[in-house]
């Protein structure tokens, strides 16, 4: 079975899961397994909020989920946070990119380049940029709100922000609506719960959570020392506090093969270096990259 979280969206969702190959998806209350077409995107699973979801997942046997990754190279910090704080077992074991399916959509004379315009909480995230390059104000509703009660709340004057194929109807794409259309992909992952990584030939993206067992000025480098003798580049360093000692730190980096990650947290073990892999993610190109910054260094 695949579920997902509360807040994310199911469309985007059972998508990732269509084109990635992951099993499991289910028929909605209430319908017959016949009524879902061939290649019809099938509801997951609504399992709560994140923590929910992954307690959930480290629970029940044959269950994963698909959970929002912000980038195989680059993964957000609320998901790091979520998987280093849950079940030992959780691990991410693929990625997929799904075209945004966002639209503009309302009542066929609505006028255009301004007013409110209703939207959960996955459109916000995706979309916000796109609200302010038209001069819209959001509306902010939970995910599981239906798009009848989403519908109501805009009334007559008002919009919404819904994925495509859930525009209801009566209700038109506006003008507009294209630009929503040059999103970038959004990268999803498959949660499951395992007992070690899975073994891998071609390269993959890792993410690793570590901790230095001593803390103190200059304590990274011997651990930074581990990676670079294995020859792997850290594409992402991040660091947070932690209840255990002053800091944990995420990172993120490309991986030949499962040999060289035995190697690695063979080391890091040796070491004393208190360690974790959240991700393993087959793939040796993952585009477009996360988003990039021009920085403006002092003269």
């Amino acid at each position: 079975m695949l579920g997902r979280t509360k807040r994310e969206s199911p469309t985007h969702a059972a998508l990732a899961a269509r084109l990635g190959g992951w099993s499991g998806v289910v028929v909605p209350e209430g319908q017959a397994p016949a009524s879902a077409g061939v290649g019809e995107l099938i509801e997951l699973l609504d399992l709560g909020n994140a923590v929910d979801t992954l307690g959930t997942v480290a629970a029940i046997d044959d269950l994963a989920a698909v959970l929002h990754l912000g980038h195989p190279e680059q993964p957000t910090l609320v998901l790091e946070q979520a998987l280093l704080s849950g079940d030992p077992a959780l691990m991410v074991t693929s990625a997929q990119a799904v075209i945004p399916q966002w639209a503009w959509a309302g009542q066929a004379n609505a006028a255009n380049g301004g007013g409110v315009a209703v939207i959960d909480e996955a459109g916000m995230r995706d979309c916000a940029d796109v609200l302010r390059s038209l001069g819209l104000s959001p509306r902010l509703v939970p995910g599981r709100m239906t798009i009848s009660e989403r519908v109501a709340i805009a009334g007559t004057d008002g919009t919404l922000v819904v994925e495509r194929p859930r525009i209801p109807a009566g209700l038109v794409e506006l003008s507009g609506s294209e630009r929503f259309s040059s999103l970038p992909p959004i990268w999803y992952g498959l949660l499951e719960s395992r007992a070690t990584w899975p073994r891998f030939a071609a390269p993959a993206q890792v993410w690793l959570a570590f901790g230095p067992h001593d803390d103190y000025s200059g304590s990274l480098q011997p651990t930074l020392a581990v990676f670079a003798a294995a020859g792997l580049d850290l594409q992402h360093l991040r660091s947070h506090p932690s209840t255990l000692g002053p800091h944990v730190f995420f990172t993120s980096f490309a991986c030949p093969n499962s040999e060289v990650l035995d190697s690695l947290t063979a080391q890091l073990a040796d070491s004393g270096i208190a360690h974790r892999t959240l991700a393993v993610l087959p793939g040796a190109e993952f585009l477009p990259g996360p988003s990039a910054l021009e920085p403006r260094w002092m003269p």
